[in-house]
């Protein structure tokens, strides 16, 4: 019987890669302030999670020659022994980096318009439909994009995350110090985050703002899919709401409305309409599937409009703002519009 002949080199190859080695990594001002779980997720690229919970837990991993922690809190200077593990090779690294993976993201850049940059900060204005990162399927998201498009940037993090659908203002740190000051500020409730919304039905604020603060429970569907609902048991949740006018056309009605999160609890907003009874057009998890199809709803109409925040290095207070996107219009011209009372 004849040999394969595509084995050979395989095999050829195999043999010549170097064995895995134990690395020794020094953390720099760029990685300080990380868990090192996080960390080592990050650079050792290609092994499963579970493995590198177990050699952190078996004391395979060590900080400064001592065992640690998953949660431990690595500081510059830092030297973090690694055992030998098969990470992914550079051939592997570059392969998101093909000419057509290149031209998607160059496509998706072009469609997320920077609001602010300065040494410390990226901020752009994502579009709906584009995830924050990749997974589950999804090859491409806003980080993946940006670090493809802007190679020069040798550090670069989410700040904060939007729902895939959900369009507007997303934070991004090109300093390790920049996200760790920015995560401070929204732990302490020091950050100001708003969204516009078109909801259905004539929400009736009345002279006050209305204060929405439904407890929610994440939970998963039989499909693995997550959800959340408003429960007695849940996290406790706030979010502020500002009608600003109502438009009717024959006998539906929707409001434009600004929402201002004061807990960021997953899908808050979209629940908390739900809740009301105004479920935001387009919510294909927690909306009117019947009505969506009526007003011919393409996408769902929930925009990040403002951050508000303190610069993580100069101290200024800066607000970003975006504008209300172009399917928001679009919509509501297809209404009579009313200022609210």
């Amino acid at each position: 019987m004849k040999s394969d002949p595509v084995s050979k080199p395989k095999e050829a190859e195999t043999r010549s890669r170097p064995p895995a080695a134990v690395h020794l990594q020094t953390i720099g001002p760029e990685e300080a302030g990380q868990r090192l779980d996080n960390y080592l997720l990050r650079w050792a690229k290609g092994v499963p999670k579970s493995h590198v919970y177990r050699i952190i837990r078996s004391g395979e991993v060590r900080v400064n020659k001592k065992r640690a922690e998953p949660t431990t809190r690595l500081i510059e200077g830092d030297v973090v022994r690694v055992p030998p593990v098969r990470i992914a090779e550079p051939a592997q690294m570059a392969a998101v980096n093909t000419a057509q993976t290149k031209s998607r993201a160059r496509g998706y850049s072009d469609k997320m318009p920077i609001l602010f940059e300065d040494e410390a900060l990226l901020i752009v204005d994502k579009p709906a439909g584009l995830a924050v990162h990749g997974g589950s399927g999804i090859a491409l998201g806003v980080i993946e994009t940006l670090r493809i498009t802007r190679p020069e940037l040798k550090f670069l993090e989410l700040v904060h995350r939007l729902d895939r659908d959900t369009s507007g203002v997303l934070l991004l740190a090109k300093k390790r110090s920049a996200l760790v000051e920015l995560h401070r500020q929204i732990r302490e409730g020091q950050t100001d985050k708003r969204y516009y919304l078109l909801a259905y039905g004539e929400i009736k604020q009345g002279a006050q703002v209305m204060q929405l603060k439904y407890p929610l429970h994440k939970y998963l569907l039989a499909n693995g899919e997550r959800r959340v609902r408003v429960d007695p048991e849940g996290l406790p949740s706030h979010t502020a709401l500002r009608v600003t006018k109502t438009m009717q056309r024959e006998d539906v009605a929707i409001t434009l409305a600004e929402a201002q999160l004061k807990t960021g609890r997953t899908h808050q907003i979209r629940v908390h309409l739900q809740k009301l009874g105004h479920a935001i057009l387009g919510d294909g998890k927690y909306g009117f599937e019947d009505l969506d199809k009526l007003v011919k709803s393409k996408r769902l109409y929930l925009h990040a409009h403002l951050a508000g925040f303190t610069h993580p290095r100069t101290g200024e207070k800066l607000r970003i703002e975006s504008p209300l996107p172009p399917e928001f219009v679009l919509m509501m011209k297809n209404f009579e519009s009313t200022e609210a009372q």
